[in-house]
């Protein structure tokens, strides 16, 4: 009869199955994913173990190189003072001008160890925090001192601006040189005639901006971001004509985090640069305490 109603067969049992058989198969799906998520993370965890290993091990032989580097670097430094002070007799003058050249090498091979060091230190999570109170005055005249033997090219100016205003600060003062000695050194080694400005100034909430310009070669934009990594070196001309192992901004970067602050770099390529250090006028011991990096 036309119209007439469907009648549907399915009884109850019929649909009761077919939802334990899907949900069952919903089970033994969500297992499977189970199973892969557990190795999964024991895939994570294994090689996070092998990451931290491989940290461990790279941490010790640069600690252990640096250790045994600095004794024939000591030995090298000392003989050369033995040929300056001509206790073996005078030098003639091109004698003396490669054993100068000597001292220069061996003073920078001094350096890269003891940077070398300082981060396998940094890395072992071996470094400890030694704060003081100290007067700015003070840090910059040891600096103004520490750099005048090193002045040699005369067209090139290093200045220090008075910190007027500025009162004491507690942190690592020691740490604290070591990063402005870097980007001094830095700024020095790629100005070829101009000058080198270092600078200190109150900031908002208790912090102080330390700031290093020159007048040097500069450094082009797309590489604003990889020098504070470890082993960067910019492409230049005069890089190539220099030595080093490109850790020294590295280090100070870890230096200043450790201080609870940070640093940047603004710079132009041939038209110098500014590198610069913000920290808190009081160090804190506490998680979190650090400067804020700008967006």
């Amino acid at each position: 009869m036309s119209g007439a109603n469907q009648t549907d067969n399915t009884t109850p049992e019929a649909l009761l199955a077919a939802s334990r058989q899907e949900v069952e198969s919903l089970r033994e799906e969500l297992e499977e994913t189970n199973r892969g998520v557990v190795a999964l993370y024991a895939e994570l965890d294994l090689q996070a173990e092998q990451l931290k290993r491989a940290t461990e091990l790279k941490s010790r032989f640069l600690a252990y190189m640096s250790h045994e580097f600095r004794t024939p670097i000591g030995a090298i430094r000392s003989i050369t003072r033995l040929l300056k002070d001509k206790v073996d007799g005078p030098l003639s003058a091109e004698q003396e001008k490669q054993v100068d050249f000597i001292e220069s090498i061996s003073a920078e091979l001094g350096e890269m160890v003891d940077d070398l060091l300082d981060l396998a230190k940094i890395e072992a999570g071996r470094v400890d925090i030694s704060p003081a109170w100290f007067e700015m005055v003070d840090l910059f005249s040891a600096l103004r001192g520490m750099f005048k033997p090193v002045l040699v090219n005369p067209e090139t100016t290093l200045v220090f601006e008075e910190p007027e205003g500025i009162g004491k600060l507690y942190t690592d003062n020691r740490k604290l040189s070591q990063i402005l000695r870097n980007f001094i050194s830095n700024a020095l080694k790629f100005t070829q005639a101009g000058e080198v400005r270092v600078s200190v100034s109150h900031q908002e909430d208790g912090f102080v901006r330390f700031s290093v310009s020159d007048t040097g070669i500069g450094i082009a934009a797309e590489h604003h971001a990889a020098v504070f990594d470890d082993y960067s070196q910019v492409d230049s001309p005069v890089q190539k004509r220099l030595r080093g192992t490109g850790l020294g901004l590295s280090l100070s970067k870890q230096l200043a985090e450790l201080l609870g602050g940070h640093v940047a770099v603004e710079s132009e390529l041939g038209k110098g640069s500014v590198f610069s250090l913000m920290l808190p006028t009081r160090w804190d011991p506490s998680p979190g305490a650090r400067a804020q990096e700008p967006a």
